[in-house]
């Protein structure tokens, strides 16, 4: 793909039908409960990018064999060996955020001594607190750098167990990490939320797939999470949801191009709370229909809202780029934490929306999007997959709009410009297509 893409604006209402490819998050949660089964595992409608291959490639660097069907959408795994192959190694995490929080709890469990690193703004992302309730069970990690930030090591095979206490408000991925981990430990492990969860429908996932895998987790109070000593994950067949982040793109064509987009394979009783997108949307205006094999959104004059997107937060950029186009100003709150993606996307996000005319308002916690006249511009993506795939979809009422870099959706959705542009000519896009 070339250094830079423009996008060009549609001339009439969408009709189109899509299914986005697997989700990362189910994917790489589902690889790590099968690593650690026992018996072997098939994963159906994995996800091919380059945040679950670099979860694959460390797995398989431990001695795990993991296999790709054909066609690249189904997973045969292993199981973890009695003794893992490799008890040294230094893995490259690039910037998958799931891969090194996850593999940090998963290798406390296993022999051995590892080093995690990965690309310059992974040695910027905050993981102290992780590393504060591994080292309260048992663990050995720390940070290289003292800062708190990877590079890590982790000295493996010293997670006991017992209770600990940890923030939720950073990311909820340190909780998730540490509860697929947790069967391995020595005892059970008991972990107290000292802050409110964010993102808590991903801890809902995590656990969903876990008892997938034969692992019950216990939340006898809103802030306290019990994973039973003796309990072992079994090999399974296991099917991975569409993206529901990467569906929130197309549900925002409709809402911003106007006609209507039908995202199959994802119902309002997904696993993934990001479907509730387009509770957003439809707060704007647009009109949301559910079918047996999937949800529609058709488009409508757009008004803003006051939004908390806490729960959804991996869309904030999505909805501010649709309210770009409402008739009012839109607030979204509650998603300081989202300054520690794989960019600053509040900071980020505000200077680019401000190139395109917006006025943008940055709040510590989220920030206000009063619409203005747009103009076309160069949008710069730092490196980050949902700034990409989020402000190209301004090009689409907009002339003019050209994304920098866009080869970064690599990281959850390698042909999502392909896929846009099939919605966008009227294409269906089904699995297989």
């Amino acid at each position: 793909m070339p250094k830079s893409l423009s996008v060009s604006p549609v001339r009439v209402p969408l009709e189109s039908t899509i299914q986005p490819p697997g989700s990362k998050s189910l994917t790489n949660r589902a690889l790590v409960c099968a690593a650690l089964a026992k018996g072997p595992s098939q994963l159906n409608g994995a996800l091919s990018s380059e945040d679950t291959l670099v979860m694959i490639d460390a797995l398989k660097q431990l001695g795990i064999r993991i296999d790709w069907s054909a066609n690249d959408t189904c997973l045969h795994i292993g199981g973890l060996p009695e003794k893992p192959l490799a008890t040294s190694l230094e893995l490259d995490i690039a910037n998958s955020g799931t891969t090194i929080r996850f593999l940090s709890a998963l290798l406390s469990t296993i022999d051995g001594e590892y080093r995690l690193d990965g690309t310059t703004r992974m040695k910027q992302r905050p993981m102290g607190d992780l590393i504060d309730t591994i080292n309260q069970l048992g663990g050995d990690i720390r940070s290289l750098a003292g800062n708190e930030c990877p590079p890590l090591l982790v000295k493996g095979g010293h997670l006991a167990g017992g209770q600990a206490t940890l923030r939720g408000d950073i990311s909820s991925q340190f909780l998730s990490g540490l509860l697929l981990a947790a069967p391995e430990a020595t005892e059970s492990i008991t972990l107290q939320l000292e802050t409110p969860l964010v993102s808590e429908p991903y801890v809902r996932m995590t656990t969903s797939v876990m008892a997938a895998f034969g692992v019950e987790v216990s939340n006898p109070t809103p802030t306290t999470y019990h994973v039973a000593s003796g309990q072992a994950y079994a090999g399974c067949h296991y099917t991975v949801e569409p993206d529901a982040s990467a569906a929130s793109y197309f549900w925002a064509a409709a809402a911003i191009a106007g006609g209507k987009v039908t995202v199959l394979g994802l119902a309002p009783s997904a696993l993934q709370g990001d479907v509730a997108f387009c509770n957003c949307l439809q707060a704007m205006g647009c009109k949301v229909s559910v079918a047996a094999d999937g949800m529609t959104v058709e488009g409508a004059p757009l008004g803003g809202i006051e939004i908390d997107m806490n729960a959804i937060s991996d869309t904030v950029p999505t909805l501010a780029v649709v309210a770009l186009f409402a008739n009012s100003p839109t607030r979204i709150t509650n998603v300081a934490h989202i300054r520690h993606k794989e960019c600053d996307r509040i900071g980020d996000l505000s200077c680019e929306l401000r190139k395109l005319g917006a006025t943008v308002l940055e709040h510590d916690d989220g920030l206000t999007i009063d619409p203005a006249p747009l103009q076309g511009t160069a949008l710069d993506t730092y490196q980050d997959h949902r700034m990409a795939m989020s402000l190209a979809l301004a090009g689409l009422r907009v002339d003019g709009v050209v994304i920098n870099d866009p080869d970064c959706t690599a990281k959850t959705y390698p042909r999502y410009f392909e896929d846009l542009d099939r919605v966008v000519q009227g294409h269906e896009k089904t699995p297989g297509n």
